[in-house]
């Protein structure tokens, strides 16, 4: 069953919950992980999986953020001085460690724990600091995995705060898309450029706190799955692919809705309708215990079927949470099961080179009752 989000939850979710319990169950969940893995200690940096942890998002500096959790102890963040202000106290979840602008940060890092047998290294941790590692730990007496190893499961599958926080910022989106259907951003004699700039800050209007991405590509322009919106103007009669999203309380937005600035030629009404099967045999397949490529193939199919298999030239969804592009993928080969609390993206894509392209985006989260839409904006062509 496909659930649209304002079938089952309200339009007023609350943010995610920082309390200092949310993050010791996940430090909690993440030492299972490590002893299943057979990791004796967990060092993140930069990105996501710090502020999973600890509600602390590091600035990408030269100076070495990290921290370190051993299978069994105490959890330290090892911080810059100066940027100890700005973390948070998460009692009993870890301890600050700051450190001086003459000390050797990795070397304090080294001196937290005895050398372990195996450490789970955070994928993007700047290389510099695991080289510098290495001097402390060679690979000769420690193995090195990614902190994948550990993190995935536990940041693929959402729990109902974290469900919370996508609905929020879906339905967000899904008013600016709602806005955009209904004639109130104008489009024609606008540059692409234009557009995206008010796409962005209606994103922030809405709430978010950081605008990702707000692709506006128009006529021939949106052949390009990815393209960058520039100084094409945009004309009558022409079909405008709009791809927006951004971060709002820490976890992230992505919708895809497509326009038409006039009568639509029945090649394109045609097209259009073998792509609006294809999301909805997407999303119905994104159901617990199905591989990751069901979703795939389940659109392809129709997108094949119909004749157009060849101009659908990427992946059918990506994961989503605290980044827009993370675990689990639906892609091809890709047979991990889905499981409750998978979020990810399902967006069939139709490209025709110099001519249009058309692309329809909701994010859904698998339950035991079926995929669950973060986005409930209409999935027609609107005509303009």
């Amino acid at each position: 069953m496909w659930l649209r989000q304002n079938d089952s939850m309200s339009s007023t979710s609350t943010p995610l919950s920082t309390s200092s319990a949310v993050y010791l169950a996940r430090l909690h969940r993440a030492r299972d992980s490590m002893q299943r893995a057979g990791v004796d200690a967990l060092l993140v940096s930069v990105g996501s999986d710090l502020p999973y942890l600890t509600g602390y998002e590091a600035m990408p500096l030269e100076r070495l953020t990290m921290l370190v959790v051993p299978r069994e102890g105490e959890a330290t963040l090892v911080i810059p001085g100066l940027e100890a202000p700005r973390v948070t106290a998460q009692p009993g979840v870890f301890t600050v460690r700051p450190w001086g602008e003459t000390d050797d940060p990795v070397a304090i890092v080294a001196g937290l724990l005895p050398r372990p047998a195996v450490a789970a290294i955070g994928d993007t941790m700047w290389a510099r600091f695991l080289v510098e590692l290495l001097g402390h730990w060679p690979s000769a007496t420690t193995g090195f995995v990614r902190s994948t190893t550990v993190m995935n499961d536990l940041r693929m599958c959402k729990d109902a705060a974290e469900i919370a926080a996508l609905h929020a910022a879906g339905a967000a989106v899904d008013r600016i898309a709602a806005q955009l259907q209904a004639g109130e951003i104008p489009l024609v004699g606008r540059t692409e450029a234009e557009v995206s700039a008010e796409l962005s800050r209606r994103i922030l209007a809405e709430g978010h706190d950081v605008v990702n991405f707000a692709i506006v590509a128009a006529g021939e322009n949106a052949a390009s799955p990815h393209h960058h919106p520039g100084s094409r103007v945009i004309r009558q009669g022409e079909i405008v692919l709009c791809d927006f999203g951004g971060t709002m309380n820490g976890y992230c937005s992505d919708i895809t809705r497509c326009v038409h600035t006039g009568p639509v030629p029945a090649d394109i009404a045609e097209a259009y309708a073998v792509l609006h099967a294809a999301h909805a045999a997407g999303v119905a397949a994104g159901v617990v215990g199905a591989a990751c490529h069901d979703v795939d193939r389940a659109a392809r199919r129709v997108i094949t079927d119909a004749g157009f298999g060849q101009y659908f030239i990427h992946r059918t969804g990506h994961g989503i949470g605290m980044e827009a592009h993370e675990d689990p993928y639906m892609v091809e080969g890709n047979a991990l099961p889905i499981a409750a609390g998978h979020a990810f993206s399902v967006e069939p894509g139709i490209y025709l080179p110099g001519k249009w392209g058309m692309r329809l985006e909701d994010i859904v989260v698998a339950t035991a009752d079926g995929p669950l839409a973060m986005n409930a904006a209409n999935h027609s062509l609107v005509v303009l």
